[in-house]
């Protein structure tokens, strides 16, 4: 082969060759490895150099895996939707992983501190979806017609790595947002007359959440609008975001907002509570961790 030529092979064997050298989608063995972890709440490797595309499959292999281990999938996470978290993990944009059926339990259930390799609490809030209409929501009002349920609701995640602090946003998306367990309180109905839901739609922004132990310290907390403005806004998020790998929200299918707090790590002993001063109908919502 004249030598022109060879270097044009070789370069365009090198440039076929390029998106497999630098692919950052964990193998299978690696998200086996992951699952392994997780069921034993043993730390696992932290993913490395991910790009979202490789975030997105490796998500998509550790979700196959974890259905056929947790049960079926019966909403969302969205994850990284408090400012103050993206900042956290080095990133602007929020994530998402899946729930699973077995993973929420009743307000004032006991848990292990050490529920997961990386265990952590959070104050959230749940909305259970009415309408597929929800899938076409630009607006939190437009959110509101297409839910029937708001529920308080404290999160569990386990971030389940080696070196939590490490992970960036892409990682955050490939462990499934950490999802595990949480403890949700009563569900609050969305009301029919308007001047109820516009009641309900101010309250979710301006309310004030506020961890707090049995001793009535603050644990942590803050304001509705620090999850995009209106928590309403992750669930449009979260609907274009599923949109556009092909997955849509269902009826019937929960969706955890975000946190409204720091992460904080549980204690043998600690008893939490989240309250959410301003929203109607609010009951706390309690976990223990023993």
């Amino acid at each position: 082969m004249p030598k022109r030529h060879a270097v044009t092979a070789a370069a365009l064997m090198l440039g076929l060759a390029a998106p497999a050298l630098h692919a950052a989608c964990l193998d299978d063995a690696q998200v086996e490895a992951m699952v392994a972890g997780y069921l034993d709440r043993k730390p696992v490797a932290n993913p490395e150099g991910l790009s979202d595309a490789d975030a997105s499959c490796t998500r998509a292999k550790l979700h196959a895996l974890l259905e056929k281990r947790l049960g079926k999938a019966i909403g969302y996470k969205a994850g990284l939707t408090n400012p103050a978290v993206q900042k956290r993990f080095g990133t602007d944009q929020p994530v998402w992983g899946r729930l699973y059926e077995g993973g929420l339990l009743d307000s004032g259930a006991t848990v292990d501190a050490a529920f997961g390799a990386r265990a952590l609490y959070e104050a959230d809030l749940l909305v259970r979806v009415k309408s597929d209409a929800i899938n076409r929501a630009e607006t939190p009002e437009q959110v509101l017609d297409a839910i029937d349920q708001v529920i308080p609701f404290i999160e569990l995640p386990d971030l389940m790595v080696q070196a939590p602090p490490k992970l960036n946003g892409a990682g955050v998306s490939a462990i499934n947002v950490g999802a595990r367990l949480g403890v949700t309180g009563k569900p609050i109905p969305v009301p029919s007359g308007e001047t109820e839901r516009r009641a309900l739609l101010d309250a979710l922004r301006d309310m004030k959440v506020t961890l707090a132990d049995d001793a009535g310290n603050t644990l942590g907390g803050g304001k509705g609008s620090d999850i995009l403005e209106h928590p309403l806004n992750a669930v449009t998020w979260l609907a274009k975001a599923l949109a556009a790998e092909g997955f849509a929200l269902k009826p019937g299918e929960l969706v955890s907002l975000g946190s409204f707090s720091p992460l904080l790590p549980p204690k043998a002993g600690l008893s939490v509570t989240a309250t959410y001063d301003g929203l109607p109908g609010a009951t706390p919502v309690k976990v223990t961790f023993r």
